[in-house]
């Protein structure tokens, strides 16, 4: 809600559930997580699943549960970009 992962990470957007439960602070830690394990492994590509909250690259749902697609990236997506993992979608 408010924006994409590069927006959740910068404070400006938070990840809701559908009960409306914030769930911001597990989305940002999971996403924390699977970047020091790739960085661990020496890793630097992945492929994500598309449109998703957390690992969509270019396209992810809108927040709204109705199935609705918008521009930007999920919060692993968006943290794993800016740390120079190279990212692929299926």
């Amino acid at each position: 809600v408010g924006g994409d992962g590069v927006d959740v990470l910068a404070g400006r957007a938070k990840v809701v559930d559908k009960n409306g439960a914030d769930r911001t602070e597990a989305f940002v830690l999971g996403a924390q997580k699977f970047l020091d394990f790739l960085q661990m492994q020496g890793a630097d590509m992945v492929y994500l699943k598309s449109r998703s909250p957390s690992c969509g690259a270019g396209e992810i749902y809108d927040g709204t549960f109705s199935g609705k697609l918008k521009s930007g990236d999920g919060v692993t997506a968006a943290l794993l970009k800016s740390s120079g993992i190279n990212i692929r979608v299926i």
